[in-house]
């Protein structure tokens, strides 16, 4: 209960915060022609799935609000469907400034999909990587992809079962289909995706992080040196 309450009053600040922006923007004749981008970090779990915390890949911690306001632009209260990632909000800003994005910065700018541009293809699949960590190690190394329809989760290293879940059917993630006779294809080529991915953007190693923690006679070792 108490870290609730501590967590919407922080929330609380964070409004006050924007609100001082947008009352100052608006003294300053500023407010319908400036861009303004507001997100948060991914989600954190409160029981969902039985879990906590914020790493893994179920739509509780892998979404992120994303709010998008200039009149100028386009009209308010849309909720698009397509999905949009943290790295297309570089290229948005530079595209909104008139500036060329760097070749090799990745994302795509994504107020097309704001101003109801069809002629611009939307993304057909995110991908997903984490790498187990030693402070927080209930969340296991696990690779994912997902589409409109379709998220796969892959573990490495666990002897557990692979996830599926159809999110139009499906949303709140209840129904693992991974051993579905009918979604065997699906799972398949989700997977084979994935490493084709990782092979792409060399990322089929696994970086190991030093540790600074000793045990007991590690440390007592190095004392007396």
């Amino acid at each position: 209960y108490e870290m609730v309450v501590d967590y919407c009053e922080t929330l609380l600040g964070v409004d006050e915060s924007i609100g001082s922006v947008m009352e100052y923007l608006k003294k300053e004749g500023l407010d319908e022609s400036t861009l303004i981008i507001y997100m948060g970090d991914n989600g954190f779990s409160w029981g969902e799935h039985g879990l906590i915390d914020k790493r893994h890949f179920y739509e509780e911690s892998v979404k992120v609000p994303l709010l998008v306001r200039c009149p100028e632009l386009f009209e308010g209260g849309k909720v698009p469907q397509q999905m949009v990632q943290n790295i297309d909000i570089g290229p948005t800003v530079l595209a909104e400034a008139g500036v060329k994005q760097p070749e090799n910065m990745p994302g795509v700018s994504f107020i097309p999909i704001l101003t109801g541009n069809t002629e611009m293809a939307s993304r057909k699949e995110i991908f997903y990587e984490y790498y187990w960590e030693y402070d927080f190690p209930m969340t296991p190394t696990v690779f994912g992809m997902r589409t409109d329809q379709y998220k796969y989760m892959k573990y490495q290293g666990i002897w557990d079962r692979n996830e599926l879940y159809d999110l139009q059917n499906d949303p709140e993630e209840m129904y693992n289909l991974i051993a579905d006779p009918d979604k065997q294809e699906i799972a398949k080529s989700m997977s084979s995706a994935i490493y084709d991915w990782l092979e792409e953007t060399n990322g089929m190693n696994i970086p190991l992080k030093r540790t600074v923690k000793y045990r007991f006679g590690d440390f007592k070792h190095q004392q007396e040196h």
